[in-house]
């Protein structure tokens, strides 16, 4: 029977405790791994969310909270900018293209995102991919929406069903009830957080808001039929996106917007503003990879006491295996292996178990909290914490391989 049989049989005759140590092994390399997923995924996703952007403009504020804002839909904006701020640099020589983002309205929990064809036209997201219609066609008229994939599949929303958009965020009771809004196309499914927004027209918005100049329900609404588009002006935005004709330009008509004389803009590099975040989630990172850490310890130290404490009532195991004619080297390397078969199965089963969950929970992150959640592979340092957990465990295993190596042939024979 070869070393590594002797040493699984060995093992699965102490199945119970074998089963536990694996388990709390399996536990610590979950939240050591875990918090290295989490990290990876939530950058992977936030950076594959916009490509070939190379400035975000809107009001004077920082830059982390404009990007999640206007791009991520998380947490509120400051304040609008001017549409004929917008303008201005629209048409500036140096700016390529442009997309208008106009937020503040919701249905059911999802941002209502105002914008124009600029947006199906020039969106790209991870590494250049353009967002396509998978069912019917673009927002061209005054009250046309376009849902994302999630917010389609969630709210089980089809083509043609009228929707009546909630004044404000999630939690307003105010509605605008007076002009329906009716779903023609339905976005294909970017796994970004274009997937949990609805899109209306710059000048559905303004419609939809005529006679709220006060922030309440007009007392008289204007019926839908009334309503042209070449009366509606946007006069405001939350914020647009911008690609310059070169990227020599950027940095230079960056600093144009943020010293422009009209109105306090902000204008920021979205590359910049993640790197601003990841500094931030960085301090969570390490005190959480630390009581990983911390974790994964006592799950060792469990392991090593588990195999140390069983040494005495194996001592008549030790002693019949030697007078079978194994050698004391070949019973130092079944602690040890026996040791390493441990941390192996308590890695796979934590690794495994990170996966399902991470596949089962992504989708529902993303849609509760709005913070895309890529599945991503092994990173290099995850790689590093399986090298040296199955090697710390085969070290672990060297203290009672040690001392069945001192025991005699006798020991386990002589009754006590």
């Amino acid at each position: 029977m070869t070393l590594p049989l002797l040493a699984y049989k060995s093992l699965h005759s102490r199945s119970v405790t074998t089963a536990l140590t694996i388990f709390s092994i399996a536990l610590s390399v979950f939240l050591l791994a875990g918090v290295d997923r989490v990290r990876q995924g939530m950058q992977t996703g936030f950076e594959g969310t916009l490509s070939h952007v190379d400035l975000l403009v809107g009001a004077r504020a920082g830059s982390l909270p404009l990007l999640l804002y206007s791009v991520f839909h998380i947490g509120t904006g400051a304040n609008d900018i001017s549409y004929a701020s917008y303008e201005h640099f629209r048409d500036h020589p140096a700016v390529k293209w442009t997309i208008p983002f106009s937020l503040g309205d919701s249905y059911r929990g999802y941002r209502v995102v105002a914008t124009d064809d600029n947006f199906y036209d020039h969106y790209q997201y991870r590494g250049g991919q353009s967002i396509r219609l998978e069912q019917g066609v673009r927002a061209e008229g005054i009250f046309d929406a376009v849902l994302g994939s999630d917010v389609a599949k969630s709210l089980g929303l089809t083509m043609g069903q009228k929707l009546i958009l909630t004044h404000g965020i999630e939690g307003s009771f105010l509605e605008h009830k007076e002009n329906p809004y009716t779903v023609v196309g339905i976005l294909a499914p970017t796994s970004t957080p274009v997937d949990h927004a609805i899109y209306i027209t710059l000048y559905g918005e303004e419609a939809m808001h005529i006679g709220w100049e006060h922030g309440a329900p007009p007392l008289e609404p204007v019926p839908a039929a009334q309503i042209r588009k070449e009366d509606l002006h946007p006069t405001q935005i939350s914020a647009f996106l911008l690609a310059t004709k070169s990227r020599i330009s950027t940095l230079r008509l960056q600093r144009e917007i943020d010293e422009y004389k009209q109105e306090p803009l902000t204008a920021v590099i979205p590359a910049v503003a993640l790197e601003d975040l990841w500094s931030v989630l960085n301090y969570a990172d390490v005190a959480l990879s630390l009581v990983s850490a911390a974790v994964l310890v006592v799950g060792l130290l469990a392991m090593l006491t588990a195999i140390y404490t069983a040494l005495n009532e194996r001592r008549h195991e030790m002693a019949i295996l030697r007078s079978i004619g194994l050698h004391r080297r070949q019973i130092f390397g079944l602690f040890v292996l026996e040791s390493a078969f441990v941390s192996a199965a308590g890695v796979i089963l934590g690794i495994s178990a990170l996966y399902l969950v991470l596949l089962a929970g992504h989708g529902v992150i993303e849609q509760r909290f709005g913070i895309p959640l890529a599945l991503v592979g092994l990173s290099a340092r995850v790689e590093v914490y399986i090298v040296i957990i199955i090697f710390a465990g085969a070290c672990l295993g060297l203290l009672p391989g040690i001392r069945a190596y001192r025991n005699a042939l006798t020991d386990g024979l002589t009754s006590r």
